[in-house]
C-alpha cells in the first residue's frame, strides 16, 4: 500500500489511517474483542495507522488488536481537555489503556471550537509540550473541522500536524467553504505540518459518490493520508482493494445497503431541521428531546445530514 510522510514529522503513513470512532459505543458499538478483530485484519493488509479519541472509549478495542504484535501502527489519539491537569489525566488514560509506552501524535480534539482554542486551552498545549519534551508524546497536532483554525495551525510553532475535515461538498467545514479549506490546508503542507484527512465521505453520506469522493481527497495538493471509519472486515478489504487500484464500485453499495442513517445523541442540539426536511416521517423527537429515526420509514436519502447543522447524523 502507499505511504505518505507527514510533513516535517519524519512519520511514514499508510495512506488509508483506519479510522477507530465508527466501531466505537458512540457508533456501532462493537464488542472490544470483534471491533480488535477488524482492526487486526485491517494491520495484517498493511494499515499502518489507526486515529481514535479519549471520547470515542476504543482504547481497549485497540489494545486487544495490538497484542503482541512485533510491528505496531502509528497511534494518533486527541482530548477535549483543557487544563493541564485534565491533559495529563488524558495522555496516563490513554498510556495505560492502549498499553504502549508512548503516543505518536497527541491532539487537541476542537473539532468545533475556533482559534481561541490557543488561548482556552494554554494549559494542556504546555502539557502536551512537556509531554513532548520527555519523548512520551512524538508529536503535537490538532483535529478540527474550522477553516480559520486550520490556518491559524499552519503557522503555529507547536503545531506538527493538523487533521483537518474535508470532502468533496464541504459538508461539515465550518468558518469557510471547501475552496477555503483547501487553501489552509496547502498552507500547511507549505509550512511542514503533517496532514491527514477527515470525513471524506462526509460521515458515510457520500458513499453513493464514493469513487469521486476518493478522488476529490487523493488529488489534493501535498501528501496524506485519509482517515477512514470501518467496521467490518468487508469494509476493510474494499478500502484496501481500492487504495491499490482494484476499483470495485459495485461492492461499494452491497456495503452501503447493510447501513443505516442514525442520530448521534451526544451531539444533537435538538434544533428539529432533521424533522422538518424528512419527506419520509422517519424522524422525530424522542422524551429527551433528541432526534431519532425509524429505520422502518427511513428511505437513506440523505436529507436530513446535510440539514444537521452540528453534524450529528450519520451514516454507519
Amino acid at each position: 500500500m502507499k505511504k505518505v510522510m507527514l510533513g516535517n514529522t519524519g512519520l511514514e503513513v499508510t495512506e488509508i489511517c483506519f479510522g477507530a470512532l465508527p466501531f466505537g459505543p458512540l457508533q456501532k458499538n462493537l464488542n472490544p474483542e470483534e471491533a480488535a478483530e477488524v482492526l487486526s485484519y485491517a494491520l495484517d493488509l498493511g494499515i499502518n495507522f489507526v486515529d481514535t479519541a479519549q471520547m470515542y472509549k476504543t482504547y481497549e478495542h485497540i489494545k486487544i488488536a495490538l497484542g503482541n504484535r512485533k510491528n505496531k501502527p502509528i497511534i494518533a489519539t486527541k482530548s477535549a481537555a483543557s487544563s493541564y491537569e485534565d491533559m495529563e489525566a488524558a495522555i496516563k488514560e490513554a498510556l495505560d489503556n492502549l498499553g504502549v509506552e508512548h503516543i505518536d501524535i497527541f491532539h487537541m480534539h476542537a473539532a468545533r471550537i475556533g482559534v481561541e482554542v490557543f488561548e482556552a486551552r494554554k494549559g494542556a498545549i504546555q502539557c502536551l509540550k512537556d509531554y513532548k519534551a520527555k519523548g512520551i508524546i512524538k508529536f503535537i497536532g490538532i483535529s478540527t473541522h474550522n477553516v480559520k483554525l486550520v490556518e491559524a495551525a499552519a503557522t503555529n510553532e507547536d503545531i506538527d500536524i493538523v487533521f483537518p475535515l474535508i470532502n468533496k461538498v464541504g459538508r461539515g467545514i465550518l468558518e469557510g467553504t471547501v475552496e477555503n479549506m483547501e487553501k489552509a490546508i496547502e498552507l500547511c503542507h507549505d509550512n511542514g505540518k503533517g496532514i491527514y484527512l477527515m470525513k471524506a465521505l462526509g460521515g458515510g453520506t457520500l458513499i453513493d459518490d464514493y469513487d469521486s469522493a476518493m478522488k476529490y481527497a487523493r488529488n489534493l495538493k501535498g501528501e496524506q493520508s485519509i482517515a477512514i471509519g470501518m467496521i467490518s472486515k468487508e469494509e476493510v478489504l474494499y478500502n484496501v482493494k481500492y487504495f491499490n487500484g482494484e476499483h470495485d464500485l459495485e461492492g461499494i453499495i452491497k456495503i452501503k445497503n447493510k447501513k443505516q442513517v442514525r442520530v448521534l445523541q451526544h451531539q444533537c442540539v435538538s434544533c428539529g431541521k432533521c424533522i422538518k426536511v424528512c419527506h419520509s416521517g422517519a424522524i422525530n423527537f424522542d422524551e429527551s428531546k433528541k432526534s431519532f429515526i425509524d429505520q422502518s420509514k427511513c428511505i437513506q436519502c440523505g436529507y436530513c445530514v446535510s440539514s444537521c447543522p452540528s453534524f450529528a447524523i450519520r451514516v454507519i
